[in-house]
């Protein structure tokens, strides 16, 4: 299946198939983008066995982790072209902090 994949001029969101998604914050230095997505796929990961487990507990902790993860990113939350640098810096510090306390 071939999807269609398109970027806004503005580089704010990407527009996959139609429907139009926030990119991840710019600013975020390449360790903390790596950090930041393990999470998401550990996240991502849990809601996938939680599901088949059909385990509510599970899933509610794995959707938590994946919310954090996206919101670190900067595709959730407060806009990150709205924030300033020292609030986009106190977000993924934020996350990353949530994240690994739950490791």
């Amino acid at each position: 299946m071939t999807r269609e994949v398109s970027r806004t001029d503005d580089g704010r969101w990407i527009v996959v198939d139609g429907r139009r998604w926030r990119t991840a914050d710019p600013a975020l230095p390449d360790d903390v983008r790596a950090r930041l997505l393990h999470h998401l796929g550990v996240g991502r990961s849990g809601v996938r066995a939680a599901g088949r487990a059909d385990d509510a507990t599970a899933l509610a902790a794995a959707r938590a982790r994946v919310q954090l993860a996206k919101t670190g990113l900067g595709e959730r939350g407060e806009a990150w072209w709205e924030q300033d640098d020292d609030a986009r810096r106190t977000r993924w510090e934020t996350a990353l902090r949530d994240l690994e306390a739950l490791d």
